[in-house]
């Protein structure tokens, strides 16, 4: 029995997440035996290679093996594809046929989609797991067949069980050995192995530079949820390869190719019991995240004003604006701002006292907010770029360098709060 690692090397297997890892062990562990085997996960997830690395690491590997995608195939032939027909058993049946399962005796047969199957070869299906008996479409005849059997759904069939869709002895059957193959999402370790693994392959094959991400992209593309999971990330590293005239793909265009908002209706999670809204929560975590470290930077960004700047360049509503951004640690606490000794050019220097300021007291405390009773960085942001243009009578690059940012950010920020 070959090891983990030489069958990832065989089959082209790329990660090294702690549940792929058991899912192929799991694989490896149950291949000698003949025991049915029934593959759970999300469409692209790979869930063909399962069945693959069972037959080549079983006494049957020296025979017969067929994938049928039982989705693929129209419900009334589906008989005849699985089982074989007579001749002159319906129209256009004009030789006796051999069906799948008669072809694949002593090898392994692999069902792929197997909650497709109409519930009247469901029943042909189950006969052939506890007997190993079948007989062609039009026949009376018996017929034998040894065949492995490993199936794999992206249907939950527990549910399909119980809306009478799928035939609960058949699930009790198929489910002898249950092997789940978590979605891409959550083996966000391999998602950049596999990206790169893709993009030179797509490198090698249409001739031309390999491509890379930069730090920020990767980022964003391992934090990404995938909702087609490997078959997605595949199909998007040629689509970067081939359009892409840039070498290294920045965030920007990563942002632009997979934008979040348009996603979260495709998501689904198929684990027993899960709930469809957890994509939902993890995205609205994530820009929870990105919010409070905003808020955290124009924080300190108000507080270096303060360090760097005369007292006098803070009206009125500029210090309004700064009790709102450091509130106060109680209703009826007195907020003032701390007292500067500022200096002027025609005071003696020797009568100049270096100007302290306190920022122990809890209204400047910078710490990283943990509970905010409010959200609103758009209002914030924007009263402190309507105060920095008027201060600076209209100058956005004068503007622009005092917020710390740059003069074509200002402009795009004044174009969208329309000031």
């Amino acid at each position: 029995m070959d090891s983990l690692q030489t069958i990832k090397q065989r089959f082209g297997i790329i990660g090294n997440n702690i549940n792929l890892n058991r899912a192929l062990e799991k694989a490896i562990q149950v291949a000698p035996t003949d025991i049915s085997v029934l593959v759970i996960g999300e469409s692209g997830v790979g869930k063909e290679f399962i069945p693959k690395i069972i037959h080549n690491q079983s006494h049957r590997k020296h025979n017969s093996y067929i994938a049928v995608n039982c989705g693929a195939i129209p419900e009334g032939t589906i008989d005849s594809e699985l089982f074989g027909h007579e001749k002159g058993a319906f129209t256009g049946a004009t030789q006796t046929r051999k069906g799948y399962f008669e072809v694949a005796d002593g090898g392994t047969i692999f069902l792929d989609e197997v909650g497709e199957l109409p519930l009247s070869t469901q029943v042909r299906l189950l006969r052939i797991l506890e007997s190993g008996e079948f007989m062609k479409v039009g026949s009376s005849d018996l017929q034998k067949t040894n065949v492995r059997v490993v199936a794999a759904t992206n249907v939950k069939l527990k549910e399909a069980v119980e809306k009478g869709k799928f035939r609960e002895d058949l699930y009790y059957r198929l489910n002898t050995v249950q092997i789940d193959l978590v979605p891409l999402r959550e083996r966000k370790e391999d998602i950049n192995l596999l990206f790169r693994k893709f993009a030179s392959d797509f490198a090698a094959k249409y001739r031309m530079p390999h491509i890379e991400l930069s730090p920020e992209a990767a980022n964003y593309v391992a934090n990404y949820p995938w909702p087609g999971n490997i078959r997605q990330l595949r199909n998007f590293a040629e689509q970067v390869s081939v359009v892409e005239k840039e070498r290294v793909i920045s965030i920007e265009k990563i942002m632009q190719l997979l934008p979040l908002n348009n996603m979260m209706p495709t998501v689904t999670k198929t684990t027993e019991g899960g709930k469809s809204d957890f994509m939902e929560r993890e995205l609205l975590f994530k820009v929870l995240l990105d919010m409070k470290k905003d808020l955290n930077d124009l924080r300190a960004l108000t507080l270096d004003l303060i360090k760097n700047k005369d007292v006098d360049d803070f009206n009125g509503n500029t210090q309004e604006l700064i009790q709102r951004v450091y509130r106060e640690k109680s209703d009826t606490e007195e907020t003032t701002l701390p007292s500067v000794n500022i200096y002027h050019p025609e005071q003696n220097q020797s009568n100049y006292v270096q100007p302290t300021y306190d920022y122990s007291d809890d209204i400047y405390d910078v710490s990283p907010i943990e509970e905010p009773e409010s959200l609103s960085l758009q209002e914030n942001e924007r009263e402190m770029i309507k105060l920095a243009l008027e201060k600076h009578r209209g100058k956005r690059k004068l503007a622009a360098d005092e917020l710390g940012i740059s003069e074509r950010t200002l402009y795009r920020k004044i174009k969208q709060y329309h000031l």
